[in-house]
């Protein structure tokens, strides 16, 4: 009640200033500066977005273009200037993507690749005494991707992407990186469950137990059974609940995802939970925070939600995406979870479990001597 007070207190000051009263004039004069716009400025946001008298405020454009001048400004004078251009470049071609409908590069993708051209700009003038990239060569990459050995399929990528731009403007003649070959991928080598490890999860969140959370046994049901990324639970929405045909429909997943019993019991407890906090956010995990809001649960929530398990999400997903690559067809398990079917071939195991074999596929794998 405190804060309410304070926010009708502080939109008065702003409706009596003086200045243009338009709501989105309003929201514009009610953001902090700073990483946060501030709780005004958001629920004013959330109520006029609601009721089309505002395009809100994308705050979230505002951050990651600030933290794509930072790259660019990190990287020395001399070569500042081209990865500047090649920011520019960034942006251009992923606004292309969107008004064409392909898949558009994200925020982070973007800023993972500045960074790598901005860590390579470092390397050529402070390693190498170079100041022009005209003048960098392919050892001058290949000490650069290797000073990361862990990190040396990102690092070439981005370089790539660099010079190739570089060369089609004239900025470098001769591409540095064309020679540089790397291993093919690996498979998968992430961290997966036993069955065991499974069924005590699968007990801890099936019980009912007062002490689990109802958005804890969700994610990691979802996760569990039906390989939901934390991007796809964090835009789970009550419309998307089918309570009667038992399904639920994800964004990016052409087909509704059936849902068990167990997990549709997890389902239905987070809906009461989410009528308890009386809450008008649309979104099914409804947390504390995004109670005022209409925003999605943060992605750190996610993350952690799962801490007192023990376990991560990314884990519970890629567990059950192996299970199912495993027992069907790469097309089919991507038509279901919505991915890239090429993509999906990095999960696919190099053997086979002794247990799922014929008799003659026994004999064919460890053959009589």
């Amino acid at each position: 009640m405190g804060r309410a007070c304070v926010m009708v207190s502080a939109l008065g000051r702003l409706l009596g200033d003086g200045q243009p009263l338009h709501p989105q004039a309003l929201l514009e004069r009610a953001r902090l500066p700073g990483r946060s716009a501030g709780a005004l400025a958001r629920t004013l946001e959330d109520f006029f977005v609601h009721h089309d008298l505002a395009f809100g405020l994308d705050q979230d454009a505002r951050l990651a273009a600030g933290r794509r001048h930072r790259r660019v400004e990190g990287a020395p004078e001399p070569l500042r200037p081209a990865v500047a251009l090649f920011c520019e470049h960034l942006v251009r071609s992923r606004e292309r993507a969107r008004r064409a409908g392909t898949h558009a590069r994200a925020d982070s993708t973007v800023e993972g690749t500045l960074g790598h051209v901005r860590d390579l700009a470092r390397f050529l003038v402070i390693e190498r005494g170079k100041a022009d990239w005209a003048t960098a060569q392919v050892a001058d990459v290949e000490a650069f991707v290797n000073a990361q050995p862990g990190n040396r399929r990102r690092r070439l990528s981005a370089a790539r992407q660099f010079f190739g731009w570089a060369r089609r403007t004239k900025l470098v003649l001769v591409d540095p990186t064309s020679r540089i070959t790397l291993a093919p991928r690996p498979g998968f080598t992430g961290a997966t469950l036993t069955i065991t490890e499974q069924r005590q999860l699968f007990r801890r969140w099936s019980s009912g137990r007062a002490a689990v959370h109802p958005h804890e046994a969700l994610v990691g049901l979802l996760a569990m059974l039906h390989a939901l990324s934390c991007a796809e639970l964090r835009g789970l929405r009550v419309e998307a609940i089918d309570r009667s045909a038992r399904t639920l429909r994800v964004a990016g997943r052409r087909l509704p995802v059936p849902l068990d019993p167990t997990s549709m019991a997890a389902v239905e407890a987070c809906l009461a939970q989410r009528d308890a906090l009386g809450t008008r956010n649309p979104h099914l995990i409804v947390t504390k925070v995004t109670k005022p809001r209409m925003t999605p649960a943060s992605a750190a929530y996610l993350t952690h939600v799962l801490d007192p398990a023990g376990v991560r999400g990314k884990t519970l997903r890629s567990t059950r995406l192996v299970d199912l690559l495993i027992s069907l067809d790469p097309k089919l398990v991507a038509e279901a979870v919505g991915m890239n079917a090429g993509g999906l071939l990095a999960y696919v195991a190099d053997g086979v479990d002794a247990d799922r074999l014929t008799d003659d596929g026994r004999r064919a794998q460890h053959p009589q001597r």
